[in-house]
């Protein structure tokens, strides 16, 4: 008995028989996804007709539960129809930016700039974070904007119009981008305070500017190192300042004596 259109007889590793169906559209051969029966399969395969040569218009709201196929293949497929152009992440591209359809309730917004990331980076969530696999890492996506895995919303970064889900860069406006850095906000004005963990957290000192704290971070790693710890610290690298500043500002911020006086006998 031969198969319907679009519709392929697959067999598993135990025997198990399972049926794929696929489309293709222009010259573009795209994988619909795996059916338990035929009939799903096949009606998979008719809706993605209908989606992508059909007359009538198809739009993202027409998607319900008894669809045959996901909601991300929807906007994959809704996607290419009207923009001529196929990811295999479930994007929708707009004239100057583009949704990612993380589920049909969740949409992020991103920049232009970021589509080609995003369209070969699928996104996941977990713990309230969004992140992708990157070389095999977790790789929360704030650190693509600059924010640390640290951050605190409100306080190291935040979103101008208050929506949390729009990662455009124009949205995004980042007040501490260094490790080991934390704002103080006081009626007095404000501080930056420097802190390293080391077995517990070490304040190292407070500061007038976040440029000051960063550094005073590093000088605080490189007494560390050489009184004989071993930890691997990432120190802050500060591009807008020239190293004849950088070495100026490193002699002459003060580090707190319970740094200086920190020991590691056994290279811990």
């Amino acid at each position: 008995m031969n198969n319907p259109e679009g519709v392929f007889c697959a067999q598993k590793k135990d025997g198990s028989i399972y049926y794929r169906s696929s489309v293709t559209y222009q010259k573009k051969h795209i994988s619909l996804g795996s059916f338990p029966s035929a009939d799903r399969a096949h009606n998979a395969y008719l809706e993605a007709l209908r989606i992508l040569k059909g007359n009538d218009s198809v739009s993202l709201e027409d998607y319900h539960a008894k669809s045959a196929l996901s909601f991300e293949k929807w906007v994959i497929l809704l996607n290419f129809k009207d923009n001529r152009v196929y990811f295999p992440t479930p994007i929708y591209v707009r004239p100057h930016f583009f949704y990612y359809y993380y589920s049909q309730e969740h949409i992020l917004k991103f920049d232009v700039d970021d589509l080609f990331y995003y369209a070969s980076h699928k996104i996941m969530k977990r713990g309230g974070h969004y992140f992708v696999a990157d070389f095999g890492m977790q790789v929360n996506i704030l650190n693509r904007y600059g924010i640390k895995n640290y951050a605190v919303a409100g306080r190291d970064y935040l979103f101008r119009n208050g929506d949390t889900t729009d990662f455009r860069r124009e949205n995004l406006e980042i007040h501490n981008r260094y490790h080991g850095v934390l704002i103080m906000r006081k009626e007095s004005g404000i501080s930056y305070r420097a802190r390293i963990h080391v077995n517990g957290n070490y304040i190292i000192g407070t500061y007038c500017t976040m440029e000051e704290a960063a550094i005073a971070y590093n000088k605080a790693i490189d007494i560390l190192k050489k009184n004989g710890c071993r930890k691997n610290y990432t120190p802050n690298y500060l591009e807008s300042i020239s190293a004849a500043t950088y070495a100026d500002i490193y002699t002459r911020l003060p580090v707190s004596d319970k740094i200086k006086l920190l020991t590691f006998p056994n290279n811990q």
